[in-house]
């Protein structure tokens, strides 16, 4: 496997532009026929994105958060299934990065440069609650570790190179292990069917005594305990992906109307474009992506200079930062899919059009935890300066 290795942010941004544009095209298609992005997932290895938080000494361009938010921005404009699977990627390499040994990190980083893709297994269904895992790494004689369990929302796993598993050792404490794709006693189950994201196959991994070297796990658990930017980063690129939804759903909006709706017989104007009670929804409407995308860039910097100088301190307004972005973005993703069909009329509706799948797509991603429990934290934080909680979310 060989892939482009990125030099820096504005490179990384310009090859995200130019792949974008190259997924927009399919994307109406794979989505109504749910045909899985392996092809496109290929070029997004072979292009370098997915190595671009590798630190420098590893020799990655260890772009700022500010450039990987804008990176998701612009694939979910283009295409949120395909966005969406990379997210967890990202998130698994900042553990890699912030609890991996030096072996660790040399191992892997250099799987990432040469174009490896991580998985996700940390979801289970039926347990308490999403905290509630499970699934277990029980020590073997020889020092290695046997995994099993179950897990949903699987998102990459179907397509990655290496899974990373959410799971409990004997102590109750919480690791990471990263299972080759192919690893005996590993399952995955395109299973997933939801009504929007239709391609990220994010269904179900069952590891049944899955042995794993001692090496090859990492003590997650560790994250929590001291000024962490993990959580932040996630919810970031969720933000992310949301200000990309509404975005492109409000430019589908805009073309549909300028070229294919008809005026209201009352407005007295020769086309839907000219009808001033359309004009003033289109100024609303563009209000609420503006508003997301100035909060994910002031978010994404909030996170930078939080990695710049980790505090307490820092990293909580990084964390309330982000929450502040991924609500708004969730708000103006699901709220602009919408009134995309109330601003281009009845014709929009054709199920052979599937512009719906923006609104499916917003509706899906946004379930993903929440916003409600982030307005909390953010008014704890602003009235009585109560940080937010280091569970991963914030």
């Amino acid at each position: 496997m060989a892939a482009h290795v990125i030099g820096d942010d504005a490179e990384a941004l310009a090859v995200a532009g130019s792949l974008a544009e190259e997924f927009r095209a399919g994307a109406c298609a794979r989505d109504a026929e749910r045909r899985l992005p392996r092809a496109e997932l290929d070029r997004l290895s072979a292009s370098g994105l997915l190595a671009v938080t590798v630190p420098a000494e590893h020799g990655g361009a260890d772009v700022s958060a500010e450039t990987l938010a804008e990176v998701f921005r612009l694939l979910a404009a283009a295409d949120a299934s395909l966005a969406q699977i990379p997210q967890s990627h990202f998130a698994y390499v900042n553990v890699i990065r912030r609890q991996g040994t030096g072996e660790q990190q040399k191992f892997f980083f250099a799987e990432l440069l040469s174009g490896a893709r991580l998985g996700n297994a940390q979801s289970e269904a039926g347990t308490k609650h999403v905290q509630d895992i499970r699934t277990r790494l029980e020590r073997r004689p020889d020092g290695a570790y046997d995994l099993t369990g179950v897990k949903h929302y699987s998102t990459g796993a179907l397509f990655a190179h290496w899974i990373p598993v959410l799971a409990r050792t004997a102590d109750e404490t919480l690791h990471v292990a990263y299972v080759p794709r192919d690893a005996p006693g590993l399952a995955v189950v395109d299973d997933w069917d939801g009504l929007g994201q239709r391609t990220t196959a994010s269904g179900t991994v069952r590891l049944e005594g899955v042995r794993v070297p001692a090496d090859r796990v990492l003590p997650h658990h560790l994250t929590f305990e001291g000024p962490q930017l993990h959580g932040a980063v996630a919810q970031l690129l969720h933000a992310a992906i949301d200000a990309g939804i509404a975005g492109a759903a409000l430019t589908e909006a805009a073309r549909f109307v300028r070229t294919e709706s008809r005026p209201w017989f009352e407005s007295g104007v020769d086309s839907a474009a000219e009808d001033p009670l359309l004009i003033q929804r289109f100024g609303e409407l563009s209000l609420q992506v503006r508003a997301a995308k100035a909060l994910l860039g002031d978010a994404a910097r909030a996170v930078d200079t939080a990695r710049a100088d980790l505090s307490d301190d820092t990293a909580a307004e990084a964390s309330v930062a982000v929450a502040a972005a991924k609500v708004l973005a969730a708000q103006a993703a699901v709220e602009v899919s919408a009134a995309l069909f109330e601003v281009a009329g009845t014709r929009s509706a054709a199920d052979s059009l599937n512009l719906h799948r923006f609104w499916r797509d917003a509706r899906t991603h946004t379930l993903h935890d929440p916003v409600r429990w982030k307005i909390q934290h953010i008014g704890r934080y602003v009235l009585n300066r109560t940080r937010p909680p280091r569970h991963g979310l914030l």
